[in-house]
């Protein structure tokens, strides 16, 4: 059986160790004192994705072994909460990839596909079928605006504006700072989970222009569960970026974020897979890592051809 992205066993987060490739295979050594280290083996077979946090050091054999087994590597921050870069083995199939093109490109199901991302972030919505674009923006607008509200009156806040200015960082209030600082974990938790399926994060349906434009369409399905309650509740924190990391960082072990973030892009992915309603699929309904025997060809007509064959009608 290959390893599914949606198990357990799937995504492995590792720091402070150094991996290496041994007779047996891929293990991390861990410093335990002056003069003993302890191995601990890496499933590589069962893992999709290896997450290297700070003060992981990696060999090259290691590297080709994890390649090997079709695991994709990703360097992150503390926690898994930033992903800085990714490296994909050759045998990571594209169909996911071709899913998320395929449906970005038709500005029909591209809509569609914002308006499930608008049912999922809001379940009670009735969205109309003639909506656009720029209506959907504006209903998404006044539900946030409404949950600021009432996050604010539950924190005694008065007033509060979502304000983001780089340039005037320091200048914003805890609540901003706060949630400036959850969002960039969040969007690290997201951008390995697109990584892992093989996906282009440019590649957005409501967001574009930036290279993380379908980091921030998914990372927006979540905020209202995470990192907005918990900005709201550090307004009185004296180093709000600093307190929103660290508990975004311990809260993230029960929230389970990774598995449900590949079960959800896949459903709004391949809709036809579970209920229109929006709800989380049982992940044995949706297919998670297909590998190919041999690269094949495309044609506009006949769909997909085998590779490896002479199409020559013709010739000398």
């Amino acid at each position: 059986m290959l390893p599914r992205v949606a198990d357990s066993l799937s995504f492995l987060y590792l720091d402070m160790v150094r991996v290496v490739q041994d007779d047996t295979g891929v293990c991390a050594q861990i410093q335990v004192g002056e003069n003993r280290t302890d191995l601990v083996y890496i499933p590589t077979a069962a893992l999709s994705c290896l997450l290297l946090g700070p003060g992981v050091s990696i060999t090259t054999p290691a590297l080709t072994t994890l390649a090997r087994h079709g695991t994709s590597v990703v360097c992150v921050g503390a926690g898994g909460v930033r992903a800085y870069a990714g490296i994909l083995p050759d045998s990571l199939t594209t169909h996911w990839l071709e899913q998320q093109v395929a449906v970005w490109s038709d500005p029909d199901r591209r809509l569609d596909v914002a308006v499930r991302m608008y049912g999922m972030r809001f379940q009670d919505a009735e969205v109309p079928d003639t909506v656009t674009l720029e209506k959907l923006r504006g209903m998404e607008g006044q539900r946030m605006k409404a949950l600021y509200k009432i996050l604010a009156q539950q924190h005694g806040i008065g007033r509060f504006r979502r304000n983001y200015h780089p340039d005037q960082w320091h200048a914003q209030d805890p609540v901003n700072l706060a949630l400036s600082a959850a969002n960039t974990c969040l969007y690290g938790i997201v951008h390995a989970a697109l990584l892992a399926l093989g996906l282009s994060p440019a590649l957005g349906f409501v967001h574009a222009g930036t290279q993380h434009a379908f980091v921030y369409d998914i990372a927006d399905l979540y905020k209202a569960r995470t990192t907005l309650p918990l900005a709201f509740a550090l307004h009185q924190s004296t180093n709000p970026e600093q307190e929103a990391r660290r508990r975004f960082r311990e809260d993230l072990r029960l929230l389970r974020l990774l598995p449900r973030i590949v079960q959800d892009v896949q459903l709004l992915l391949t809709p036809g897979s579970a209920e229109a309603s929006g709800t989380a699929a049982d992940p044995g309904d949706l297919p998670e890592r297909r590998d190919v025997e041999m690269v094949h060809l495309w044609d506009p007509k006949a769909g997909v051809l085998p590779a490896g064959v002479n199409y020559a009608t013709g010739g000398p």
